[in-house]
């Protein structure tokens, strides 16, 4: 059977962090959500997404496929349902498909050619920004217990303080030395060849994924997960930073989801909590409004290839999209389109060339090009964003 995870009804809710990536690729617990179905399947899954992200997310097609609506993410019991599924069949939940078995994965989705079922069992859904945070330590949760089952961690050095060993598993290769690991609330999960340098005080669940770092001195609270070769410092509470990013000095970061290859300036800080204690409204590029997110906490969405300059300050929900630079005194605004330059005074395009010519040198830091595909991808980017842009 060939598996399709689909973009489905959420991918402009989940902008900007979906204009350079599937639903399906955005990071939440300790793995993304593909390769969540992937490791459960056994198998590789590619995607059905926007036109302009198929050059790199390629949507691979055969006689019958499987195709899962990518905002839901799996359990032990829906993989087998999933797995059950024959040509006709879908499955529902909440009345929405989350699953069908097709000849024709690119058609549009029509119920009443379908025989459905009925899921019942409650699943954790991604279908706005917020969910990334908000829901974190579920998804967390629920990896560590799949990654871990049946498998025994690399030892802990007793140089460290450590409370609740038992929700503590290290990766081959994984260091942590003199710092404090309190994971009676959450789960503390170190990938393969992480490294916790000295003098830490995390508190769980936290996920610090393959090659990731923390440098000296960090407050961590859960549920935090630090992507693939991403490097923080500071505090940080209840924060999703997909891989390749960089929050590596002083500064507070809670509430918030980063992208991939952005970077936080030293002493660079968001609000999560608004003064009077009200409900925060975000940004939302589905419905082009600020949208109640029902949330009293939440702080700072920034898209792929994002940067401040030090001392940058964000307000209680703020929105950047892809390409942004921040880098003047003052607050800015709480919405900032991609490809911005500038700050609180004000902001001019970031012109794609100059963008690119950063991202170059950023990705080779990391031995990763930035090629043809990727400058395309951006490119469609900055025309997509062109009507936000009043500059």
């Amino acid at each position: 059977m060939n598996y399709i995870l689909s973009d489905g009804n959420y991918r402009e809710h989940l902008l900007p962090f979906t204009f350079t990536r599937p639903v399906a690729d955005i990071r939440i617990g300790i793995l993304t959500i593909r390769e969540k179905w992937q490791r459960r399947l056994n198998t590789d899954l590619s995607s059905l997404t926007a036109a302009y992200l198929s050059e790199k997310f390629p949507l691979k097609k055969e006689d019958s496929n499987v195709v899962i609506i990518a905002s839901f993410l799996p359990t032990d019991n829906l993989v087998k349902a999933v797995v059950s599924l024959k040509t006709g069949e879908a499955i529902n939940y909440q009345e929405e498909v989350i699953a069908y078995c097709t000849a024709d994965p690119a058609a549009t989705f029509k119920a009443s050619d379908f025989k459905i079922s009925t899921w019942e069992e409650e699943l954790i859904t991604v279908k706005n920004t917020w969910d990334i945070f908000s829901k974190n330590g579920e998804a967390l949760q629920s990896d560590y217990e799949f990654i871990t089952q049946g498998r025994k961690s690399a030892p802990i050095s007793d140089t460290n303080r450590v409370i609740a060993s038992e929700n503590i598993f290290l990766e081959e290769g994984a260091q942590v030395e003199y710092s404090i690991l309190n994971a009676t609330q959450g789960p503390i999960y170190l990938g393969k060849d992480s490294l916790v340098m000295e003098g830490n005080m995390i508190r769980g669940a936290l996920a610090l994924c393959d090659n990731a770092v923390v440098k000296m001195g960090a407050k961590i609270y859960g549920a935090t997960t630090i992507g693939p070769f991403g490097k923080v410092c500071g505090e940080i509470n209840n924060s999703v930073i997909f891989g390749y990013s960089s929050k590596g000095h002083d500064g507070y970061l809670g509430n918030a989801v980063l992208g991939e290859w952005c970077n936080i300036g030293a002493d660079s800080n968001n609000s999560n909590l608004k003064n009077n204690y009200a409900k925060v409204r975000l940004w939302n590029y589905a419905t082009e409004k600020f949208d109640q997110t029902g949330l009293q906490f939440c702080g700072l969405m920034m898209g792929d290839h994002s940067k401040t300059a030090i001392n940058t300050m964000f307000n209680t929900g703020t929105v950047i999209g892809v390409n942004v630079n921040v880098y003047t005194p003052g607050f800015p605004r709480n919405f900032i389109p991609s490809f911005s330059w500038g700050g609180a005074s004000g902001f001019s395009t970031y012109l794609p060339k100059k963008a690119f010519e950063a991202a170059k040198v950023m990705m080779a830091r990391r031995g990763v090009e930035f090629d043809e595909v990727e400058a395309n991808m951006l490119n469609h980017v900055f025309e997509l964003s062109k009507k936000w842009r009043k500059y």
